[in-house]
């Protein structure tokens, strides 16, 4: 969940009851995708440009689909006018990915892991047909064959008094922070083939069980070691097929785009020992283990499948990972290093998208920073680069920070990349607005890549 929703989720309200409108929108006047030289103004627009033949776009965004109860999202979605619902997949249906990770959006399916035969559940269903499947507002519906969704760790008890205040009871003491089974859960949606029979999730993979595992000295008793998973949502390792690009020589057998996604818990809301930080610091080090042959040997997932992923796989990680590389509350130091530079500075990882000239950008953020002020004036990283929108949180608030990513692997081509954070002379401001209870604190990361057989187009 995102640092200042976490406080938030006790008293949120189901439905919002301020009007609701759509603005009109401006077309981006650029015909072609931009090249990795021009991956600058690509970045500075809010609305990217049309997908170009031959690439593939892959989005992030933490959506804020939460509720305070189970069932909750459910009721809300069985009908097509909810107004937070209908902006997510206004923004949506704009960036148009074709691979999509939509963390905080609560898991109401079955609590197997049978990832071959499950359904997905109710509430993704909805979405799916009510919002994603009818236009918005003069958009057109964006297509979602293929869904994915399983059990997450939040809101689910361990028994233990984990938080030892005394008392077993409520989200601290869950497996993962939660008001009830699958509060915050994870959801992928694309047009492209999921090997089901093959996908790995991490989910039971216990903390204790990582070697240096940065655990709380001292603070779990071994009752505790036991039952907590080093997952607070889960870890999702999604295998899917990609096409070759238009006028390419078909291959064999298609090459796989292994999808690592997770949403590792906030690093706060504990005390002095950094629970959350270290667990923060360790989930995203699952990742960095799990790229790394002769690291991640130890890591099994729950189908009892040892190992981490082969050293030629092509992968993308994707996530609102609650981490920034310059500013927050996250762990500079670990058993590791910095929480999120154990992926940002790892020899697998797109070096440009990670911190370079390809990194995710939006004039929008820029604006918000100063137009927020607060903690954002005593930054160190590029307010440009902030994807989620934690400015106007009150004296404690951390600022707008970037925390969700989308890290395709370096043999990737990468041919433009941007966050879908207008500015608020775009008319598509309203789709975000400095309300974060109108659509989500968080915003839409995306990243093109080029298909096997393709390259990026050039800039006209």
């Amino acid at each position: 969940m995102s640092l200042l929703r976490a406080a938030r989720s006790v008293t949120r309200r189901g439905g919002f009851g301020r009007p609701f409108f759509f603005a009109a929108w401006l077309l981006a006047a650029a015909s072609g995708t931009a090249s990795g030289a021009d991956v600058g103004a690509a970045s500075g627009r809010a609305t990217p440009p049309p997908v170009a033949p031959g690439t593939l776009r892959i989005a992030a965004y933490n959506t804020s689909l939460f509720r305070r109860e189970a069932g909750a999202l459910a009721r809300e979605l069985a009908t097509p006018d909810h107004p937070q619902a209908r902006t997510i997949a206004a923004v949506l249906q704009t960036v148009r990915p074709d691979l999509l990770l939509i963390n905080e959006f609560d898991y109401d399916g079955a609590m197997s892991d049978d990832h071959a035969t499950r359904p997905p559940a109710p509430a993704a269903l909805s979405f799916v047909r009510h919002y994603l499947g009818v236009g918005q507002d003069g958009r057109a519906p964006l297509a979602c064959p293929t869904l994915f969704s399983a059990p997450s760790n939040t809101g689910m008890p361990t028994g233990v008094d984990l938080d030892r205040d005394g008392r077993v009871q409520g989200g601290n003491d869950a497996r993962g922070f939660g008001l009830f089974p699958g509060q915050y859960g994870m959801l992928v949606c694309s047009r492209l083939t999921l090997r089901r029979e093959a996908v790995r999730s991490f989910r039971r993979f216990l903390w204790r069980d990582m070697p240096g595992a940065d655990l709380p000295p001292g603070w779990y008793g071994p009752e505790a070691l036991t039952v907590l998973p080093l997952s607070s949502k889960s870890h999702w390792d999604l295998p899917f097929e990609l096409p070759t690009a238009p006028g390419a020589a078909a291959t064999a057998a298609p090459r796989l785009l292994h999808f690592l996604v997770s949403h590792p818990t906030p690093p706060g809301f504990d005390g002095p020992e950094d629970r959350n930080g270290r667990r923060n610091h360790d989930e995203i080090r699952l990742w960095a283990d799990h790229l790394s042959p002769g690291k991640g040997d130890y890591l099994v997932d729950d189908a009892g499948r040892r190992g981490p992923l082969a050293a030629d796989a092509s992968f993308v990680i994707a996530g609102d990972l609650n981490a920034d590389p310059y500013d927050g509350a996250s762990r500079r130091e670990g058993a590791r290093g910095g929480a999120i530079r154990q992926l940002l500075q790892h020899p697998r990882v797109h070096p440009e998208v990670a911190l370079g000239s390809l990194v995710p950008r939006s004039a929008g953020a820029a604006e918000a920073a100063v137009r927020q002020g607060g903690a954002n004036a005593a930054h160190r990283g590029p307010a440009a680069e902030d994807t989620a929108d934690f400015g106007e949180g009150g004296p404690n608030s951390p600022g707008n920070l970037r925390v969700d990513y989308v890290l395709p692997s370096a043999d990737l081509e990468v041919c433009a990349s941007g966050v879908f954070w207008p500015t608020a002379d775009d008319p598509a401001f309203a789709l975000v607005n400095d309300d974060a209870e109108a659509s989500s604190d968080h915003r839409l990361v995306w990243v093109d890549i080029a298909l096997p057989g393709g390259r990026c187009p050039q800039r006209r």
